[in-house]
């Protein structure tokens, strides 16, 4: 089991660096549910999308490197980087076209193959930092 909530995890990483938002049904279940929403998120697989856009408007270039990953049940634990050039508005923030490697630490619920819950956090200090808009820390 703990190879197939791999794999979807490994697929729902994929759909976010492609930014296929008409995949969306593909690597997340239909009542999904992101218990971190970035701030304005609608709930439910809307709000996955709708992160997802701002994401990517906000960096055209994200990437996503997996840097570990553990399984147990229905439940995988991974450490990633995003990585990427702020090139447009993101929560508020004008465009810095600087670069970012954000941590970010998910864990993902899996049912069906498909990513049922989200549980996660990032690091937003580092990120504001790397911006410029907060001081070296």
């Amino acid at each position: 089991m703990s190879e197939q909530t791999k794999a979807a995890v490994r697929r729902f990483l994929e759909f976010f660096d492609k930014g296929d938002l008409a995949r969306v049904s593909d690597v997340a279940t239909a009542d999904f549910v992101d218990h971190n929403p970035m701030p304005g998120q609608s709930a439910g697989i809307e709000g996955l999308k709708q992160m997802l856009a701002m994401a990517r408007a906000a960096f055209p270039d994200l990437h996503t490197t997996i840097e570990d990953m553990v399984a147990e049940g229905d439940k995988v634990a991974v450490m990633n980087t995003l990585h990427g050039t702020h090139k447009g508005e993101f929560m508020g923030i004008a465009p810095t076209n600087k670069k970012v490697a954000v941590t970010g630490i998910d864990i993902l619920r899996i049912a069906g193959g498909k990513v049922a819950e989200r549980w996660g956090y990032m690091d937003e200090s580092g990120m504001m930092r790397q911006l410029g808009i907060a001081p070296p820390g």
